[in-house]
């Protein structure tokens, strides 16, 4: 083995659950708890040492997901529409996200989602942030 995987198998085990797709709805809402924490702490600075985490934890989470969660199709912002319209809401009724033009803009294409949108929103609707990434 060389020293490269010496170095990983020895921190492995303590790792391991944070780099591994989750196989259960535990550890899943783990995974969704710690990206919610990183969105927090990295924003939209793509320079942040924890930025790539954030981006592997998000593909995890994505991976479980896709294999065990009904999914929502369509982009980001199409999966929106399904939300508001589940949860019998209106375009006036998402105002963390912005006002009324603002969340017009989103579902029509001509604004994204940003990370504090995107964290509002999984909070809102109790999903993963990655269901709008």
């Amino acid at each position: 083995m060389n020293t490269e995987l010496n170095e990983i198998a020895k921190v492995w085990p303590d790792i391991q659950p944070i780099f591994s797709v989750p196989h259960n709805e535990k550890d899943h809402l783990k995974l969704v708890n710690l990206l919610d924490n990183l969105t927090d702490e990295v924003g939209n600075n793509e320079n942040h040492p924890l930025a790539s985490l954030m981006e592997t934890i998000g593909t995890l989470i994505e991976t479980y997901e896709s294999q065990n969660l009904d999914e929502l199709e369509g982009d980001p912002i199409g999966a929106l529409n399904p939300l508001m319209e589940e949860h019998g809401l209106k375009q006036s009724d998402l105002s963390e996200i912005g006002s009324q033009g603002v969340v017009s803009e989103i579902l029509s294409g001509k604004r994204q989602l940003n990370v504090r949108k995107i964290k509002m929103l999984s909070k809102r609707f109790k999903i993963s942030p990655a269901v709008f990434i």
